[in-house]
């Protein structure tokens, strides 16, 4: 097998996050509005991770705390995120995502408010 020990960073920030309104097809998860972080760790051991939301108007939320197995990728939902707290909808937020190994992040937001997909999505940025 190849070595990926060293693809990544341990530090990530998406600078842009916003939950929208579910959509038409709130009961669908699948079409339902919302943000998402992929994170891949392609190294050999577990990642830890501490993921902090920052808000315009108050304190942050978090940290949640996540594990992602070695070699293995989590798609994560931000309206999954339950505790410490959940995130609110149709709220501007930006979010820091610090990892004890390094990995790599891709955000995506799906938005059916019109009840027709749009899809944004970018690495974030590997800030260490």
């Amino acid at each position: 097998m190849r070595n990926f020990d060293d693809i990544g960073k341990t530090r990530w920030v998406i600078a842009e996050g916003w939950l929208p309104p579910k959509g038409p097809h709130p009961e669908d998860r699948a079409l339902a509005s919302h943000e998402a972080s992929c994170i891949l760790n392609a190294g050999p051991r577990d990642a830890q991770i501490a993921l902090t939301v920052f808000f315009g108007d108050r304190e942050p939320a978090g940290p949640f705390n996540l594990s992602v197995p070695a070699r293995r990728v989590l798609h994560l939902r931000f309206d999954d995120l339950i505790e410490p707290e959940p995130l609110p909808r149709e709220t501007d937020f930006a979010s820091i995502i610090d990892s004890d190994e390094p990995i790599i992040v891709q955000h995506t937001r799906l938005d059916m408010r019109t009840g027709s997909p749009a899809l944004m999505s970018t690495v974030a940025f590997g800030a260490s």
